[in-house]
């Protein structure tokens, strides 16, 4: 069994022996198998991720990495050796998260607030029409 690298979404990548956060290897058979496997590390998959030695025991475990870049060499039988530069995002980089989320909050709840005064307005016209 190789080392693994285990996604959020419990995918489970093998990867060389002595990879590490800023340099994850992957020998993957074809180019689209290495497709495959790029396009698992999404934002998301990447904010929770173990590393797991031969013997399946947890390594490292890490949250809110960043792919930073990838290197991919293809060999003649037509293997792909891939590297993965991985890291920890910045604290802009977090802090951008928490206000793009705030802004969406924010921007729900000026919607509930607009179809409430919408509502209001329809009910006090109602009442008003009524006397």
């Amino acid at each position: 069994m190789k080392d693994l690298i285990v996604l959020k979404d419990l995918t489970e990548i093998e990867i060389e022996a002595g990879s590490g956060l800023g340099s994850v290897k992957v020998t993957s058979p074809s180019i689209s198998a290495m497709a495959e496997t790029w396009a698992k590390l999404t934002p998301d998959n990447l904010s929770e991720v173990t590393f797991k030695n031969s013997a399946g025991e947890v390594s490292g475990t890490y949250t809110g990495l960043i792919l930073s870049s990838e290197t991919s060499t293809v060999a003649a039988d037509g293997t792909v050796t891939t590297v993965y530069s991985l890291r920890q995002k910045t604290e802009m980089e977090l802090l951008k998260e928490k206000l793009a989320a705030m802004e969406a909050t924010l921007n729900t709840h000026d919607g509930a607030i607009s179809d409430l005064g919408t509502a209001t307005s329809a009910l006090a016209d109602q009442i008003g029409g009524a006397q």
